[in-house]
């Protein structure tokens, strides 16, 4: 499943609004805390794939114990967050897969450094899943999953519904969507638009279903 678990652990409120910001737009699930509550967080959400930890006041002592911590209860990577005046005084740890960032980054720099950790050698899979509650879609290879179970869905059946969870809130007509999903080339008539949005809710099932709006008298809709 492509949705990864992030313990984000902050005091300021800087840094949590900027990797609120972030994390929102990736899939992820976030739990967030005070540092006091860095330990609770992760033996609470041992299967996290990434914890990201701002370091406060330039004490830089207490990362032996964070990585300590990770050692023991997870196999997450760490992304620090540092003052940019120490620096010069910062050493990597060497037990777990880490990087940094200083305070001031900007939220362009943090993504990049996120999806190093999240995704590495395959950050484009940050803009290639889409997920709409317990549904995951992932553009890249065609698949879908339902609370991480795989779907089969026909080559068309998967294209008609990416195309309508890409485009949220419009109504496309049959003859649109043909055009669109089955090609320029396609001589059929629009009944099979119907018949496929047939077979597309009932393997979404009544809840995901309930996105993909029939338009009287115009065409089908994905509600967000």
């Amino acid at each position: 499943m492509c949705r990864k678990k992030v313990v984000f652990v902050a005091d300021s409120l800087d840094n949590a609004h900027k990797f609120k910001t972030l994390l929102s737009k990736m899939d992820t699930e976030v739990y967030t805390g005070s540092s006091l509550k860095l330990r609770s967080l992760i033996l609470e959400h041992q299967d996290c794939d990434l914890v990201v930890f701002e370091v406060r006041n330039g004490s830089l002592d207490v990362l032996a114990s964070v990585e300590d911590l990770l050692v023991d209860a997870t196999q997450a990577s760490l992304l620090i967050i540092v003052d940019e005046r120490v620096v010069a005084d910062f050493r990597m740890p060497m037990r777990v897969k880490s990087d940094f960032v200083v305070r001031n980054a900007s939220i362009e720099e943090c993504g990049v450094r996120v999806r190093h950790l999240l995704w590495p050698g395959n950050e484009s899979a940050v803009s290639d899943c889409i997920t709409v509650e317990d549904m995951t879609i992932n553009l890249s290879t065609y698949q879908v999953k339902i609370n991480g179970e795989p779907i089969d869905f026909t080559y068309l059946e998967y294209a008609l519904l990416a195309f309508l969870v890409t485009h949220p809130g419009k109504t496309y007509s049959r003859d649109v969507l043909l055009s669109r999903v089955w090609g320029f080339d396609y001589y059929g008539g629009t009944r099979t638009v119907d018949v496929h949005v047939r077979r597309v809710r009932a393997k979404l099932g009544p809840e995901l279903a309930q996105h993909l709006e029939t338009v009287r008298g115009v065409g089908y809709l994905w509600t967000v």
